[in-house]
């Protein structure tokens, strides 16, 4: 039946259904439901909600559950570890530059070339297209440690941008060891500007809670923080304050893994203070702070600390301001399974479900590439209250 995997639901199941040849009250005695239910269901009156019926629908059939949602449940081909890591990992290998060697297959090329690719990198990550980034990733490193060792004083912002993003791509797909050489060598390249090594020590931070070192991660936010902290807040330009008011948001979600409630609330509100002159809408300095991504971190902090129930308080009414929109998809969509977590802790797995599938719509390489994301996947899909969407999800990344 060539157009099956078009059908709904309700009419594959009549189709396996006939294929097992069972009556309707055969297949329903099997289910323990009755003959009308199961007639419903072919027709399309009732719908499958529940992950555990589904799954007992597809077990009398004999057939895997995926099966009955169609061509969508396949497992996707971009889901899984992204091939490009590796040749990352050899160019962060290399110490060519730094021993007086050519760098291999990098011929010069003009340090605002770079720096534009190395932008244009930024952007393709913001929009959660981390395989192309992946791939972009080598050649820019490269590149962009040639400008450096060409022109240090021209070259030296590029190539900490370039370790920057470098660093925020592997924590995503789960490599922080490696992340922690990238925001390293960022940090190292960086010293003696204090702007530079703020926006670095973004990326430390984050690879610090990812490897469980949340002191470390909190007393190195703050301290580059508060070296950077304008003497008076009213006459900072937004780029300065966005950068303080990242590193007080890094400081407090390295408290909250630490299950300080008190240091937490203390930094949040400092640096919603900060993001209230900044304004939603700007992303200086590859922070996207503003009023909104504060309280999308008050989020991940409740969640830390064991309040699931406030933090699906701030999710609702944060994502229902305009700020919402202006940040990148891959904000959005990281923030979104901070949210399904929120959800789940909070036995509302319909809505966790919800917001993994709205994950998925809004970034989809957040979901298929992040190991975190599968984690949660999974745990949504087994709950026995799930609704039956998240099941395509799950079969969708391989983890049902």
């Amino acid at each position: 039946m060539d157009s099956l995997e078009s059908l709904p639901v309700g009419r594959r199941v009549a189709y396996w259904r006939g294929r097992r040849r069972l009556s309707q009250q055969v297949f329903a005695d099997r289910l323990g439901k009755s003959k009308s239910w199961v007639d419903k269901v072919e027709r399309g009156v009732r719908s499958l909600d529940r992950v555990s019926t589904l799954h007992d629908v597809a077990a009398v059939l004999r057939i895997d559950a995926a099966v009955l949602l169609g061509r969508d449940a396949r497992p996707a081909e971009v889901t899984g570890r992204i091939e490009g890591v590796e040749r990352i990992r050899e160019a962060l290998s290399t110490y060519d530059m730094a021993v007086g060697r050519p760098v291999v297959g990098c011929p010069g090329v003009p340090a605002d070339r770079v720096a534009r690719d190395v932008g244009h990198a930024w952007i393709t990550f913001q929009y959660a297209r981390y395989p192309r980034v992946a791939e972009l990733l080598p050649e820019l490193l490269a590149g962009a440690q040639r400008a450096h060792a060409d022109d240090p004083g021209r070259g030296r912002a590029t190539v900490v941008e370039a370790y920057r993003l470098t660093a925020s791509l592997l924590v995503k797909l789960g490599e922080a060891e490696l992340a922690w050489l990238a925001a390293d060598r960022a940090m190292l390249t960086a010293t003696g500007d204090p702007v530079l090594v703020a926006a670095a020590t973004v990326q430390l931070g984050q690879v610090m809670r990812a490897c469980g070192r949340v002191r470390a991660a909190l007393s190195t936010a703050l301290a580059a923080a508060y070296r950077i902290a304008p003497p008076d807040p009213d006459d900072a330009r937004p780029a300065e304050l966005s950068l303080c008011g990242t590193l007080l948001v890094q400081g407090a979600l390295a408290a909250a893994r630490h299950g300080d409630d008190r240091t937490v609330a203390d930094l949040l509100d400092e640096a919603a203070a900060m993001a209230a002159r900044v304004g939603d809408g700007h992303d200086h300095h590859r922070t996207a702070f503003g009023p909104t991504a504060v309280d999308l971190a008050r989020v991940a902090a409740a969640l830390d600390l064991g309040h699931a129930h406030d933090a699906v308080t701030w999710h609702e009414k944060t994502v229902a301001r305009d700020g919402w929109r202006w940040l990148p998809a891959e904000h959005r969509a990281a923030h979104l399974l901070d949210a399904a977590r929120a959800y789940l802790h909070a036995d509302d797995p319909a809505s966790a479900a919800r917001a993994l599938v709205e994950a998925d719509r809004t970034a989809p390489a957040e979901v298929r590439h992040r190991p975190a994301a599968r984690d949660i996947v999974a745990q949504v899909a087994r709950d026995p209250h799930a609704p039956a969407t998240i099941v395509q999800l799950a079969a969708a990344l391989g983890v049902t």
